[in-house]
């Protein structure tokens, strides 16, 4: 379980570059989680990480020995793929103990190993299936089996969940969590969905554009973010953004823009006027707004759509020109084109600086 350093490593194909200069640091038996849209680089960074890519600068050290210039095979690392990546002519058994009868281990120690991951993945009963007999959430089991039987120091995860439907997904996703918590190894796990992320990851690293945006752990990084990129991104429903101005009524700070005059907590407030820009945007929580117009700020909004969830809905509403998600209980349903007040807890707005997308 080594701890893996990225330093200054960088990805280019020929004169485009996939990945800015970066740096990481991925402590012992942490489960690390890349997440971000497609296209921003973070399976080119594990790609990299298992030695399938090439880095095109800098170096990553394993317990501070640098390892780009070894093999695949030679850097003590499992990969978990996206399509299962299974041989369709031999049974579960042979599958997950491929690597071990190419490294020549002995058929009591494999036929142990084996038994055990099954037993862990709950999938002993299936050893002697062909893959084909099996569905999707059973042979992405065994494609995590046969990484867990190499006993490797490092687990690499690239969207292995992507392929299944939702509640297969939920299921796996619990599953994953269950197994990050009984096997004292590092796991760096890509994916593009937040939720996975935010119930996986030790540590979160947000990443678009091939640069890192944040990384901190799911609490911080939902609470604390950088900038704009990292607070739509993060949350379920994402944050609404309002465009607007900074105004100065009498010592206090509001944020006036189409539609809304809200004022800002005295926290936010004062660094606000320290930073002085006066062009921002208005990051609200959909959960930041709520039904009780006489909690906190008032905010006018009409209603356009009511999506039922169960005992949750999400409200789909206006604010002047901009839509704007409302978290509400399904028990206080409203009709649409409703022209309501809102509360809004301002201690939860945040302040972007519309020209940079930093927060403030």
């Amino acid at each position: 379980m080594p701890e893996i350093i990225f330093d200054s490593v960088e990805k280019s194909y020929g004169a485009v570059r996939v990945l800015e200069p970066f740096n990481l640091h991925l402590n012992d038996s942490e489960f690390t989680v890349l997440v971000g849209p497609s296209g921003c680089g973070k399976s080119t960074t594990l790609r990299i990480l298992a030695g399938l890519e090439t880095l095109s600068g800098g170096e990553i050290t394993f317990d501070g020995k640098p390892i780009s210039h070894l093999d695949p095979k030679a850097r003590d690392i499992a990969m978990v793929f996206q399509d299962y990546a299974l041989y369709p002519h031999m049974n579960i058994a042979k599958n997950m103990s491929f690597a071990l009868r190419l490294a020549k281990v002995s058929k009591s120690e494999i036929d142990e190993k084996v038994l055990r991951v099954a037993k862990l993945l709950n999938i002993a009963h299936l050893l002697d299936r062909k893959p084909a007999e099996l569905s999707g959430g059973q042979r992405q089991r065994v494609a995590m089996g046969r990484a867990m039987v190499r006993d490797a120091g490092t687990f690499l995860f690239d969207e292995p969940l992507s392929n299944l439907d939702a509640k297969l997904r939920a299921k796996m996703r619990t599953e994953l969590a269950e197994m990050r918590n009984t096997i004292d190894k590092n796991m760096v796990y890509v994916t593009h969905d937040q939720v996975e992320a935010m119930t996986l990851g030790d540590r979160i690293v947000v990443m678009s554009d091939g640069k890192i945006q944040q990384e901190s752990s799911p609490e911080e990084l939902f609470k604390t973010p950088r900038n704009k990129f990292v607070a739509g991104f993060i949350g379920s429903p994402t944050m609404n953004f309002l465009d607007g101005e900074i105004v100065d009524n009498a010592g206090k700070i509001w944020v006036q823009g189409n539609g809304y005059l809200l004022p800002l907590s005295e926290e936010t407030g004062a660094r606000v006027a320290k930073h002085g820009s006066k062009d921002v945007s208005l990051g609200l929580r959909p959960s930041s707004i709520i039904l009780d117009n006489t909690q906190g700020a008032a905010i006018e909004l009409r209603v356009i759509v009511s999506e039922y969830l169960g005992a949750q809905s999400v409200l789909v509403t206006r604010c002047g020109e901009t839509d704007v998600l409302v978290e509400a209980a399904s028990a206080t349903p409203i009709p649409p084109n409703t022209i309501q007040d809102f509360g809004v807890v301002t201690e939860e707005l945040m302040v972007f600086d519309r020209s940079t997308g930093l927060r403030i």
